[in-house]
C-alpha cells in the first residue's frame, strides 16, 4: 500500500493497523493513497466500510469532476491542472467527519503544496480539520489552473505575432493542440464550478461545516467562475487567432497569385507577337528584312507591349501606384 498518513503533522507510512487503531480512538487523520492495490482496497471495503460503488470509481481513474453522498461519508471527484499544462490531475477524496482519505495516480503536485501549507497550520476553523484539510486540498487543486492559464496567455499573443508576421503549416498544429487542452480543461472546470456551487449554497451538506467555512467554498466557487469564464474567452480568442491564420495565408496566395498573372499576362502579347512573326508567309519573310525592322518590329513591339501592359496594371494600382 503506496502512501502516506498524517496524524498531527507527523507523516507516517500507511498500514492497516495504524488506520484501524485511529477509527477506533476517534483520531483525525488523512490518508494519502497512491494509487489502491488489493490491501487498500481492503482497507477501504472492510475497514472503512466505504460502499463498493464509490471504491470502484476510485480505482478506475479518467472520471468527471462529482460529488455523492452517502449515509456516513461524502465522495469527490476533482481536477487540478498539471504544471506543464499537458491535461489534469485528478483526485479522488472519501470525507468523513473525523478523517480524510484521498486517492490519485502517480504524482499529484497540488498535494506537495497541501502538505506545505498543512506545516504551516493553515486554517479555517480549528473545531473542524477536516473540512479545513478538504478546503486545503481544493483550493491547492483550484489555483493550480491560474498559472497555466496565465502561460498559454503568453503562448496565444506569441502565436498570433509569429502568424502576423509569417504564418506556417506548425502553428496550425500548435492552435489545434492549444485548443484540445481547452477542451479537456473546459470539460473539468465546468461541473466542478457546478458541484462546488451546490456545496457553497448548502445544497449539499458537509459534517463540521460552520459559517465560516462555507465562505471560503464560496470563494473556491469564486475561483473556479474566473477559471470558467477565462477558457471560454481562450477557446474563442484561439478561433479568432485560427481565423487570422486562414486570413493570413489566404492575402499572401492571393499575392503570389496576382504576381503571377502580371507575369503571365505581360509574357502573352510577346508570344502573339513572336509567333506572328515566325510565320513563313512570303511576304513577311521578302518585306521585312534588315536590321531596322528587326529592332522596331522585333523588339520594338514586345517593348512597346509590355510598357503599356505596366502602365495598365500601375493605373488599376495592381503594381502599388495610384488607382483609377
Amino acid at each position: 500500500m503506496k502512501g502516506t498518513l498524517l496524524v498531527n503533522g507527523t507523516q507516517t507510512p500507511p498500514t492497516a493497523a495504524a488506520v484501524a487503531d485511529l477509527l477506533s480512538a476517534g483520531t483525525s487523520f488523512w490518508l494519502d493513497l497512491d494509487g489502491i492495490d488489493d490491501e487498500a482496497s481492503h482497507l477501504l471495503t472492510a475497514t472503512f466500510k466505504f460502499h463498493p460503488l464509490a471504491v470502484e470509481d476510485a480505482e478506475h481513474f479518467g472520471q468527471r469532476p462529482k460529488v455523492d453522498e452517502f449515509d456516513d461519508f461524502t465522495y469527490f471527484v476533482v481536477h487540478g491542472a498539471l504544471p506543464d499544462g499537458s491535461g489534469t490531475s485528478e483526485l479522488h477524496i472519501f470525507f468523513l467527519p473525523h478523517c480524510l482519505v484521498t486517492v490519485h495516480h502517480g504524482e499529484c503536485p497540488a498535494l506537495a503544496d497541501v502538505h506545505r501549507r498543512v506545516e504551516r497550520r493553515h486554517s479555517i476553523d480549528d473545531t473542524s480539520p477536516e473540512v479545513t484539510l478538504l478546503y486545503i486540498i481544493v483550493d491547492s487543486l483550484v489555483d493550480s489552473f491560474f498559472p497555466v492559464l496565465s502561460r498559454f496567455d503568453d503562448e496565444v499573443d506569441q502565436l498570433e505575432d509569429d502568424i502576423l508576421r509569417e504564418p506556417t503549416e506548425a502553428q496550425l498544429g500548435v492552435l489545434f493542440d492549444m485548443k484540445r487542452s481547452l477542451i479537456s480543461m473546459r470539460k473539468v472546470v465546468t461541473p466542478q464550478r457546478d458541484m462546488f456551487a451546490g456545496l457553497a449554497s448548502g445544497v449539499i451538506e458537509l459534517p463540521g461545516m460552520t459559517r465560516d467555512g462555507e465562505r471560503y467554498f464560496r470563494d473556491l466557487y469564486d475561483h473556479l467562475i474566473r477559471i470558467a469564464d477565462v477558457v471560454d474567452s481562450y477557446r474563442d480568442l484561439l478561433s479568432g487567432v485560427m481565423d487570422t491564420h486562414v486570413s493570413t495565408v489566404s492575402n499572401r496566395l492571393n499575392v503570389v497569385m496576382k504576381q503571377l498573372t502580371i507575369i503571365a499576362t505581360i509574357f502573352l502579347p510577346l508570344s502573339y507577337l513572336t509567333g506572328f512573326f515566325g510565320q513563313n508567309f512570303s511576304f513577311l519573310v521578302g518585306h521585312i528584312t534588315g536590321r531596322a525592322p528587326f529592332f522596331v518590329f522585333g523588339l520594338g513591339l514586345e517593348i512597346l507591349a509590355a510598357m503599356v501592359l505596366l502602365y495598365f496594371f500601375r493605373k488599376r494600382g495592381w503594381l502599388g501606384g495610384p488607382t483609377s
